[in-house]
């Protein structure tokens, strides 16, 4: 009989010895939870090395790791004690942690909200099985409906993009809480998109693609999880809140309002089924929140009006808010509201007012989520909303092209023309240009392209030119000789220098500025759009998108990068501007996006700013430019 796991007490030294022998016995896996190793330094990681070894083809969890609960049959594989529970309270969601401390905190604060769990994984240093390889599995676990990640850092980024969409794909939301959020610092880059994408931000950017919801505060890694495991669907964001206490239903109605949800009125048909449910002018009954007074105390009260309110085609969920009158008789609670969801497949929500974590507890257990913060309904709900919202298919993506020859590019930052050139090489037009060495070429340059120019240093080794006083916009054609040699002593004065080289460019009016790069770093390759100009790191109004594996972005993820951004009104035709040219635009994305997949880790950074999109048929503009050759 082959052995299926082992839980080794072997300190750091030791340890690989015991799964040497365990590998030799034809064990499938083996649990080690000794610490030492590559969380103390290069000693340890050389000790983590040998116990990798000696696994052989046997799978590892740890080491130092607290072990794992399979809460569904019972089966406890660990020795700590932040794992001690009289009982394990199961039910539908699967917790994986990179922390084993947190897997104990996690476990206690479920058990005590009644939250029902079904396998508890501590992957900690992950020297072979890490949070993707626990996400497949529950992905195929029938007893998993939700699965929760605590998470420090992710190793495998496409082994996580893989396990989370099969994940999406089989209907389980995964739901994530990732420390790390506040860095010390972006890294310096030549570009601004290096300091504005930051690891933070790609994490964002990688959970949004692959459909985990992220948990903003400690506290959604149970809220978030025990809302999505009832496998209810929130269709819209109109919310019935049905109250016995005012101030807890505006409590509640404040917060899904500020997060975007709505909480109108009863229709009349509504509002006439619940007026003949309780008699009076006690109770505001045509107005939502709904107030029907004393419902905690009478149960067929309540049923009564969720029935009403589940079957509104105003209402898209229900928040049924448990008051003082409530606490006394809580399992009558949980069964009038029990009772009526077999008629709606609508989500109910309960938020309890008082400080009464027993309150909670018993609704939850009986598959009622429940909160004790009036801000978690629309949490709960937003999850909800995101659980429904549709992936894109890798299969989609844009091929890398492999017609555009850079051959010729040399290692090293390209000067702004040769960056442009390289843009324009995958379709992104520029601006019109001329390089120029002296006045007079740069008068007869402004002369050539007509009304006002942009004068500007040309140089591989000054990128924010700005700061030199390497940017003049708005130059008279009469005026661009002498400006030149004007910004020649500027420049030469901040650095030490005299340019030799300077381009003269239309000046572009009429177009909203954006900024438009690229980002590397461990987790994969992002594209960023965004706010642009010399304020662009100032307002960082900027989304990101990962690449697919498969090559560049769809046209349809650009367009949606760009309703994305806070300042997308200014190019839907905000207070009578005209509409800019979404479309080329969108284009403009999908070539830079393609340009970044096709060479691969050999383009080190690449940006646009600013990219003129100008109005609608008018295509963009790409006026400045940064690129970065590999060696």
């Amino acid at each position: 009989m082959q052995h299926q796991a082992q839980t080794s007490l072997a300190g750091a030294e030791r340890a690989h010895h015991a799964v040497r022998e365990l590998a030799a016995r034809g064990t499938a896996a083996a649990i080690v939870l000794a610490s030492g190793y590559t969380e103390t330094g290069a000693e340890g990681a050389r000790r983590q090395a040998e116990l990798v070894e000696a696994a052989g083809g046997m799978r590892l969890l740890g080491p130092n790791t607290i072990g794992l609960v399979n809460v569904t049959d019972s089966i406890p594989l660990s020795a700590s004690g932040a794992l001690e529970m009289e009982r394990f309270p199961a039910g539908g969601v699967g917790v994986v942690s990179q922390s084993g401390g947190i897997l104990g905190a996690l476990l206690s604060r479920a058990a005590a909200r009644g939250v029902g769990l079904s396998k508890l994984v501590s992957t900690s240093n992950e020297a072979d099985l890490d949070l993707a390889d626990f996400i497949d599995y529950l992905a195929d676990d029938p007893a998993t409906q939700v699965i929760a990640l605590y998470v420090e850092s992710v190793r495998h980024p496409e082994k996580f993009r893989a396990a989370a969409l099969k994940a999406a794909a089989a209907g389980k939301p995964v739901v994530a809480f990732k420390i790390g959020r506040s860095e010390a610092g972006a890294r310096a880059a030549v570009s601004h998109t290096g300091a504005m994408a930051g690891a933070d931000r790609m994490y964002d950017a990688l959970f949004r693609q692959v459909g985990v919801i992220r948990a903003q505060e400690f506290s959604d890694l149970i809220d978030i999880p025990a809302a999505l495991a009832t496998g209810r669907v929130l269709k819209g964001r109109r919310i019935a809140v049905l109250t016995s206490t005012g101030g807890a239903g505006t409590l509640v109605s404040d917060s899904l309002g500020v997060s975007g949800f709505e909480t109108p009125p009863p229709d009349a048909v509504t509002a006439e089924r619940l007026r003949a449910l309780q008699k009076g002018d006690h109770a505001a009954l045509d107005r939502n929140p709904i107030d029907v007074t004393l419902a905690g105390l009478q149960p067929d009260l309540l049923r009564g009006a969720i029935r009403a309110l589940l079957a509104s085609p105003s209402y898209d969920a229900v928040t049924v808010i448990v008051g003082s009158s409530g606490l006394a008789m809580p399992h009558l609670m949980a069964d009038a509201i029990n009772d009526c969801l077999p008629e709606s497949d609508k989500p109910v929500l309960a938020y309890v007012s008082p400080h009464a974590p027993e309150v909670a507890a018993v609704l939850n257990r009986s598959g009622v989520p429940a909160f004790s913060a009036p801000e978690s309904c629309a949490v709960a709900f937003a999850a909800m909303l995101a659980a429904r919202q549709r992936l894109p298919d890798d299969a989609d993506a844009v091929p890398a092209s492999s017609l555009v020859d850079t051959s010729d590019l040399p290692a090293g930052p390209l000067d702004e023309a040769a960056a442009k050139q390289l843009f324009a090489r995958f379709g992104v037009p520029g601006v019109r240009e001329r390089e120029v060495a002296n006045a007079a070429q740069a008068d007869a340059a402004a002369r050539e392209l007509g009304g006002r120019v942009v004068l500007k240093i040309l140089s591989s080794a000054i990128t924010h030119k700005s700061d030199v006083g390497g940017v003049a916009v708005g130059v008279a054609p009469a005026e661009a000789g002498a400006r030149l040699e004007v910004m020649r002593e500027a420049v030469r004065h901040h650095t030490g220098e005299a340019p030799e080289r300077f381009l003269v460019q239309e000046m572009v009016s009429g177009g909203v500025e954006l900024i438009l790069g690229m980002h590397r770093d461990a987790l994969g390759t992002a594209i960023l759009l965004g706010m642009g100009g010399v304020t662009a790191e100032l307002f960082q109004d900027t989304t990101l998108r990962l690449l697919p594996p498969a090559g560049g972005l769809t046209h349809a993820e650009a367009l949606d990068m760009i309703h994305c951004l806070k300042t997308w009104p200014l190019l839907d035709g905000y207070r009578g501007r005209p509409k800019a040219d979404v479309g080329a635009l969108a284009d403009a994305i999908v070539a830079f996006s393609a340009m970044t997949a096709a060479m691969g880790a050999r383009l080190a950074e690449a940006e646009i700013n600013p990219l003129f999109v100008l109005p609608a048929g008018k295509g963009v503009r790409a006026a400045d430019g940064v690129a970065v050759i590999a060696p």
